[in-house]
């Protein structure tokens, strides 16, 4: 067999094991690369190879978590932690303001593949692949009994993690990822971001493949989220991306990507109109981030404890790459925005996870501001959450 046909086939072979669509001819096909570092169980010997800006410490706040997710937290420093192996959501106290966790206490129990969390002040709302929840919030931080507040929501497929938040406006903004890396969707409320209120939803934006990271700017009020890039593009396509996410707005998946560039491996054309002709109607992202590297939350910075320049800058959590050699991601950065609140690069904030080209020991997911400005991140490879901290460099 020639090897342009061996290559073709081959990249078949992946198309269809990730459940992808398949052109009907692919041209020259990608260099694709099937990589996963080797796993290191965590113990505080590693805590010396994570590496912060000067003048910024970290810590263990919590461990032994699983495969911790989504973090929120309430005005009193109590943090929520959605476990979605388990179908719980636990509660994590400071009680004695060492930086340190005191034992986790489950909170919401028996809700397979829990995920998305939000905050308000009287309720607790979590998200699983078919179901949204509000569950009342008691004074002590105990949960009452949690009620349905938007059901039927599509699952399957490959992205069933939803992220939730409750925006300025006091309505619930919901993402659902898409159930496949390239395909035409069945479902109206896949790769979109949904609007509930009043029992109702809607659609608000389209085009998403995976954006479960999404926050408002402190100051302009400006909706962004992190996006997870579609798979087998090669190792440097395409581009995770951060887009400001409006009302109606399409954000081109799976036709488009980046800066409204047509993605040629797409089998199909949007309906009634050519790739290019599409392409010029999308959202282009706002910044893109090395590809393959997995955002999962992007939080916004509102506090006063870091230094003057980091408030209205956001950090974003990059899981890690599992088909790129060498890898991507597994790190946490920062996304720098300027006085006028409009994004103008990224940087390395938080790193050190991967080691060794091939070796690792966190895959970042969850991130969350606390109330004294620190900020927590957690891992769900080895479940541990850490406290990051600014001291000074006097």
């Amino acid at each position: 067999m020639a090897p342009d046909l061996r290559l073709q086939l081959a990249l078949t072979v992946a198309l269809l094991a990730a459940g992808c669509a398949v052109p009907a001819t692919i041209g020259d096909p990608p260099s694709v690369s099937i990589f996963s570092p080797e796993r290191v169980t965590f113990d505080d010997s590693l805590l010396s190879r994570l590496s912060v800006p000067l003048g910024f410490t970290v810590n263990v706040f919590a461990r032994d978590l699983g495969g911790v997710r989504v973090l929120v937290a309430a005005r009193d420093g109590t943090v929520y932690a959605s476990v979605p192996s388990a179908g719980t959501v636990i509660r994590l106290r400071d009680a004695d303001g060492d930086g340190i966790s005191e034992p986790p206490e489950p909170v919401i129990e028996g809700y397979s593949g829990v995920h998305g969390l939000a905050l308000d002040n009287g309720s607790l709302f979590f998200a699983t692949a078919t179901t949204v929840y509000a569950a009342p919030l008691g004074d002590d931080g105990s949960l009452g009994t949690p009620q349905a507040i938007a059901e039927g929501l599509p699952s399957g497929g490959n992205h069933q993690a939803p992220g939730l938040g409750l925006g300025p406006d006091g309505r619930l903004y919901l993402t659902i990822g898409s159930s496949c890396n390239v395909c035409d969707e069945a479902s109206p409320e896949r790769a979109v971001m949904l609007v509930l209120e009043d029992g109702s939803r809607q659609v608000f934006a389209r085009g998403l493949r995976n954006t479960m990271g999404f926050d408002w700017h402190p100051g302009t009020g400006a909706l962004y989220g992190a996006d997870q890039g579609s798979d087998l593009r090669g190792d440097d396509l395409p581009p995770e991306e951060v887009n400001r996410i409006r009302d109606g707005g399409h954000y081109g998946w799976p036709w488009v990507y980046g800066d409204r560039v047509v993605d040629r491996l797409t089998p199909s054309d949007p309906p009634g109109r050519t790739k290019d002709e599409f392409a010029a109607t999308t959202e282009p992202a706002v910044l893109e981030l090395p590809a393959h590297a997995s955002p999962i939350q992007l939080r916004f910075y509102f506090g006063t404890a870091f230094p003057e320049d980091y408030r209205g800058d956001a950090f974003v959590t990059l899981h890690g790459s599992w088909n790129r050699n060498p890898p991507n991601g597994y790190r946490f950065v920062r996304l720098r925005f300027s006085a006028a609140g409009e994004p103008e690069g990224y940087e390395d904030f938080l790193t050190g996870f991967l080691f060794d080209r091939n070796r690792v020991f966190g895959r970042p997911a969850g991130l969350v501001v606390l109330p004294d400005g620190s900020l927590l991140v957690g891992d769900d490879y080895n479940g541990v959450v850490y406290r990051v901290a600014y001291a000074g460099t006097g």
